[in-house]
């Protein structure tokens, strides 16, 4: 009896569980951003070991867009096809993971409610893009990227390290001490969930590449780098580092003309009588007593100086008001 009332209850909790994973990969408003990059020419242009970044659109991107501060919300490996692994032990295993055509663009990612999976380029046709490149990583270490990127495949999405860094990112005391973080814990082993940045973060320590290390003088001129833990790494951090390339393919095409001269910009008809030079309107300053949002973000500046925080705070309320 009461072994069939724990399974009812891990299988209602198993089934709520699920419905929140839907409900946070869902997009309630699916936008096309493919004007903004040219995806014909990212493709033939991208490497393996390529860091693809993503503006992603679901309501999980919009959490973590307001706990980073950033647009940033996924990351991916480029791999490159599976003709081009020349390892053949991690081409038999990422065959086993892909049963598509052999000559198609692939990633690798860890997502919500999936794990680390492997997924076609193409599928982000339609998404915000930039790649992050490595860039003085020579090809023997992209292989080596590559390579163990492959190893990730079939682990779990770790939810309890999203958690732990955002309350990390998010220092306010709205959960109790005992469910403490998990981030600084040394766990032996290999770990069997991560997310996406972490998962990449490890792959580039691996080879010892750094992303932004802990940088130290601790003598006379003398510089020493330490590794930070792969679990502290956001997509942003990839945006950031200085040892990465940040490479944007605007939706022009290169020519004779310079592109600029071409785009189709949208002009509004003016009237004879107006200047050439128009005098620009004063910009209008809200009042003292205005309490609309910027004005309290900058009091709330002055007072505490924690602008990132307050807006946070400003971003799960509209997060939570549009969902």
């Amino acid at each position: 009896m009461f072994a069939q009332i724990r399974k009812n209850t891990s299988g209602c909790a198993d089934w709520l569980w699920q419905q929140g994973i839907n409900w946070l990969n869902a997009t309630p408003r699916e936008d096309d951003f493919s004007a903004l990059c040219n995806f014909e020419f990212l493709e033939r242009e991208i490497r393996p070991a390529d860091v693809i970044l993503f503006a992603g659109q679901s309501r999980v991107s919009k959490v973590i867009q307001t706990v980073v501060l950033s647009p940033w919300t996924h990351a991916a490996l480029y791999i490159g096809r599976i003709n081009d692994i020349r390892d053949p032990k991690a081409r038999s295993r990422l065959a086993a993971y892909y049963d598509g055509d052999l000559s198609e663009p692939l990633v690798i990612e860890s997502l919500l409610g999936k794990g680390t999976i492997v997924t076609p380029l193409r599928n982000y046709r339609k998404e915000h893009l930039r790649i992050c490149r490595p860039a003085t990583l020579t090809w023997q270490d992209a292989d080596k990227v590559v390579n163990f990127g492959i190893e990730h495949l079939g682990m779990g999405y770790d939810v309890r390290q999203l958690l732990d860094l955002a309350r990390f990112m998010f220092p306010y005391a709205i959960l109790p001490r005992r469910w403490r973080s998990s981030l600084f814990q040394h766990n032996a082993g290999q770990p069997t969930h991560i997310v996406c940045s972490s998962m990449i973060a490890r792959c580039f320590q691996q080879v010892h590449y750094p992303i932004l290390p802990i940088v130290q003088n601790e003598q006379q001129d003398q510089l020493r780098f330490y590794e930070r833990d792969f679990r502290l790494f956001t997509p942003s951090d990839f945006d950031y580092s200085p040892y990465f390339e940040i490479i944007k393919y605007p939706a022009w095409n290169a020519g004779r003309e310079p592109a600029y001269r071409t785009l189709p910009w949208h002009q509004e008809e003016e009237h004879p009588h107006e200047l050439v030079n128009k005098i620009p309107s004063p910009v209008h300053q809200p009042p003292r007593h205005a309490s609309d949002e910027t004005t309290i973000t900058a009091d709330f500046a002055d007072r505490t100086g924690r602008v990132g925080q307050w807006q946070r705070l400003v971003g799960f309320r509209t997060f939570f008001r549009q969902a």
